[in-house]
C-alpha cells in the first residue's frame, strides 16, 4: 500500500494510525508493506518517526512493541507528484518489494492524502508509471474536497476517469465509516417499530448537527477558501442525511445501498436563499474572532456557522424539514442526529412534550428515544423521560474503531458500500451549488453572515430559523438522564 502526502498532517494524524491500528488487530494482508511518498526528503528513521508521531498508548509496552514491529512494514520514497520520472522510481522500488513475495498476487493500493490541486497529475502518473497490469488489482483511495461546485466537480470526475475505472476508485468521506452512520442501516431495517414511524405521517422534523468548540486556529487561510458548507453540510451532513432518508436496498450490496441514496439524493431541490442561516463567529470569552486570525483575509465575510433546510419531494418525506446546521467556535463538541415526531392528539393532555429520537453519532455514541411517562406516584402527570442506548455503558469493554480503519479495510476488502460513487457526487453538488455560487458573489454582492460569540450555542438569530421549520423546543420540561422526584 502506498501513501501519497505521507509527510503531510491527513497521514500522519489518520491515514497511518488507521493502519497501525489494522495491522495490531491483524486485519492487513500477508507481506503487506506501507510505502510512503511526498516531496519532502527524509530518511527512514525519520519517515518512522514521523509515522509513529500520533499513534496512542505508546507507554503502553504491548503498544510500544507492536509500534516498533509496524516500522518494519515502512519505506519511504521522495518525489514529485507532477514528475514521470519521480513515479517510476517509486514503481521501481514497489517491484523490488514485489520481487519478495512469495504468491504470485501483487495488489497495489495508492491512498492519495493530497490537496486536490495534485489529485489530476498523480491519477495519471500513478495508471501510467505504477499501474501493475500483469496480477492482483489497483485501487485509489482519494479524499475530499472533491471538487468546489457542480463544474469544478465533474472536472475532477471526468479526469481521474481518463485513468482509473469506477470500480478502482474509492472517494472517502469518513463519516461513512463513522459507528453510528453505519449502525442507521440496522436501526432503520432490522426494526418493525422504527420503520412504522419512519415517515411524513409520524415526522415533524429532522435535524443533523456538527459542531465544533474550536475556531480556524491558524488554518483559517485554507478554511476561508472553501468555507463550512463545503467543508461539513454538502460532503459529511449530506451522506448521513441520504442514509436517514434512502428506500430499504434489495440487499447489504454496495451498488444496491449506493443506488438508493442516489434516488432519495435526486429528490432533493437546489437549496433556496430563505431556507439558509449563515454566521461568522468573533471575539467572546478571551478567545479570538474569525476576523483576528492572520491567515484569514481582512473583511472576509466567509460563514464559519451555516444552517440549511432541506425539502425531499417523495412520497415517505413531502413536506418534512431536514435542517443541516454546522458551526466552528461553538459551545461544545458534537454530531448527533434529531428526530422530533408530531404532537400527539389534543384532548386528554395539553402541552406535552414531542417524542424525539436521538442519534449521537460522536462523542459517546448513543441512541436515544425521548417520550413521555406517568410520574411515579398517585399523581396522574406525564413527564419526558428516555429510553436510553449509550454504547459506553450498554457495550463494555468494545473496541469501536475510528472511522479511517473501517473505511481502509473496506478499500482493502473492495467493498465500496461505504464510498461515494459519482452519480452520487454529482447529484450533491447540484443540491448545493446555487447556494454556494451566491456565498461566493457570483450572482451579485457577496450575503454577510451574522455575527455570534466564539463559545455560544451560535447565532441568536438559530431559534426563530428552526422554530420557523416546526421544531418545538422541550427543555423546560425536560430532566436527563436522572430526575429528582423531590425536586418536582
Amino acid at each position: 500500500m502506498s501513501v501519497l502526502g505521507a509527510s503531510g498532517d491527513l497521514a500522519k494524524k489518520k491515514t497511518l494510525p488507521a493502519l497501525f491500528a489494522l495491522y495490531r488487530q491483524g486485519f492487513l494482508p500477508r507481506d503487506v508493506k506501507i510505502v510512503g511518498y511526498a516531496r519532502t526528503k527524509m530518511d527512514k528513521a525519520e519517515f518512522d518517526k514521523r509515522a509513529t508521531s500520533y499513534i496512542k498508548g505508546t507507554d503502553d509496552k504491548e503498544i510500544a512493541n507492536a509500534v516498533e514491529s509496524f516500522k518494519q512494514l515502512l519505506t519511504y520514497v521522495s518525489g514529485d507528484y507532477e514528475d514521470g520520472a519521480a513515479f517510476d522510481n517509486l514503481n521501481k522500488h514497489l517491484e523490488e518489494i514485489e520481487s519478495k513475495y512469495q504468491s504470485k498476487e501483487r495488489n497495489r493500493i495508492f491512498y492519495l492524502a493530497l490537496p486536490p490541486t495534485v489529485f489530476i497529475p498523480v491519477s495519471k502518473n500513478l495508471k501510467e508509471h505504477c499501474y501493475n497490469a500483469k496480477s492482483g488489482v489497483n485501487r485509489i483511495i482519494i479524499e475530499k474536497p472533491f471538487g468546489k461546485d457542480l463544474e469544478s466537480a465533474r472536472e475532477l470526475l471526468s479526469s481521474v476517469r481518463q485513468y482509473w475505472t469506477e470500480d478502482e476508485t474509492f472517494r472517502i468521506d469518513h463519516y461513512l465509516g463513522k459507528e453510528m452512520v453505519k449502525n442507521l442501516l440496522v436501526l432503520r431495517f432490522a426494526n418493525v417499530a422504527m420503520g412504522a414511524a419512519w415517515d411524513k405521517n409520524s415526522i415533524s422534523n429532522v435535524q443533523i448537527t456538527f459542531k465544533e468548540q474550536f475556531g480556524t486556529e491558524g488554518r483559517g487561510g485554507y478554511f476561508d477558501e472553501f468555507g463550512i458548507i463545503r467543508d461539513i453540510l454538502q460532503n459529511h451532513l449530506l451522506q448521513v442525511l441520504s442514509i436517514l432518508t434512502m428506500e430499504r436496498p434489495v440487499s447489504f450490496a454496495a451498488e444496491d445501498i449506493r443506488d438508493e441514496k442516489v434516488k432519495v439524493l435526486r429528490a432533493i431541490p437546489p437549496i433556496e436563499r430563505q431556507d439558509t442561516l449563515l454566521g461568522q463567529y468573533v471575539a467572546a470569552n478571551g478567545k479570538p474572532g474569525y476576523l483576528d486570525d492572520d491567515t484569514v483575509p481582512p473583511n472576509s465575510v466567509c460563514p464559519t456557522f451555516a444552517a440549511t433546510t432541506l425539502f425531499i419531494h417523495n412520497p415517505r418525506w413531502e413536506g418534512v424539514p431536514f435542517i443541516l446546521k454546522a458551526g466552528k467556535a461553538l459551545n461544545e463538541s458534537k454530531v448527533e442526529v434529531r428526530i422530533q415526531f408530531k404532537d400527539v392528539t389534543q384532548g386528554i393532555f395539553k402541552d406535552i412534550a414531542r417524542n424525539e429520537l436521538v442519534i449521537r453519532i460522536q462523542p459517546s455514541e448513543a441512541v436515544y428515544l425521548k417520550l413521555n411517562a406517568k410520574t411515579p406516584g398517585l399523581h396522574t402527570r406525564a413527564i419526558p423521560t428516555e429510553m436510553d442506548l449509550t454504547y459506553k455503558r450498554r457495550f463494555l469493554e468494545a473496541n469501536i474503531p475510528e472511522a479511517y480503519e473501517a473505511l481502509i479495510l473496506d478499500a482493502l476488502r473492495g467493498d465500496h458500500s461505504n464510498f461515494v460513487r459519482n452519480d452520487e457526487l454529482d447529484v450533491a453538488w447540484k443540491i448545493f451549488t446555487p447556494i454556494l455560487h451566491w456565498i461566493d458573489g457570483q450572482n451579485g454582492p457577496r450575503p454577510r453572515p451574522v455575527q455570534y460569540p466564539y463559545g455560544s450555542r451560535g447565532p441568536k438569530e438559530l431559534d426563530a430559523f428552526i422554530e420557523k421549520y416546526g421544531y418545538r423546543r422541550n427543555a423546560d420540561a425536560y430532566f436527563w438522564p436522572v430526575t429528582n422526584m423531590a425536586a418536582l
